[in-house]
């Protein structure tokens, strides 16, 4: 165990003198939010009506987040949703891009950080079912159209909704962690140069994850809030 850890090299660790995980989960995760947010502060401070740059970027992605969200529950309830998704987006992506850069981690290669972002998507998504719909129709469109299937259905929908947690999170973190794992690897049988197409691949598949997590928080929002046109 101890050869691993030593192979495991970060700047963090090396700072810190330490290859303590939760240090490790910390310290990364402190450090994508601070990009996250540096990006967020430094784009919008100075505002052009002709973008340029990062806010062409950005405003492209929160035109994107927006569309992606419109064709699932439509334009007016996508747009409440866009600081949401769009915050979670961008933290996946960064911190699915960090992880390429050697002596980096990615915080979504760690099971506790997507773990809590699944918990939270779970849990905002059945408070704005039950708002939107109220407390009685919301759970009890768990039960099924068939009243006399009710004792059935009401616990198959129970355990659907809860393996949502394990889907989103566990999804996202292997995915990241086999990445890691794989450039790892990479790095270590080759020179530096000759892994260079595996991290085109490894962006792309950084990029897939970020976005099917998105389009997943939409669907399960858009499940939660919609449930009239459902029905109908």
């Amino acid at each position: 165990m101890e050869a691993m850890d030593a192979r495991v090299w970060t700047f963090f660790g090396a700072i810190g003198q330490s290859h303590d995980p939760v240090y490790l989960m910390l310290s990364h995760t402190l450090l994508t939010a601070l990009i996250v947010a540096l990006v967020a502060f430094f784009v919008t401070r100075n505002l052009r009506t002709i973008p340029g740059g990062m806010q062409n970027v950005l405003e492209w992605f929160v035109e994107g987040t927006h569309k992606l969200g419109a064709d699932i529950m439509g334009e007016e309830r996508a747009r409440k949703y866009v600081p949401l998704i769009g915050t979670l987006g961008l933290f996946i992506f960064v911190s699915n891009m960090i992880g390429i850069i050697p002596g980096f981690e990615s915080p979504t290669a760690n099971i506790n950080i997507t773990m809590v972002m699944a918990l939270m998507v779970f849990l905002y998504y059945n408070y704005e079912g039950i708002r939107a719909n109220g407390f009685i129709h919301y759970f009890g469109h768990f039960m099924g159209p068939v009243k006399v299937l009710a004792p059935l259905m009401f616990p198959i929908e129970i355990i659907s909704h809860l393996s949502r947690i394990i889907s989103l999170s566990f999804r996202l973190f292997g995915n990241v962690k086999g990445d890691d794992m794989f450039l790892l690897v990479m790095l270590l049988l080759v020179p530096w140069f000759l892994p260079l197409p595996a991290f085109f691949m490894l962006f792309f598949f950084g990029l897939l994850q970020t976005f099917i997590f998105m389009i997943l928080t939409y669907v399960y929002l858009g499940g939660a809030v919609m449930i009239e046109e459902e029905n109908h």
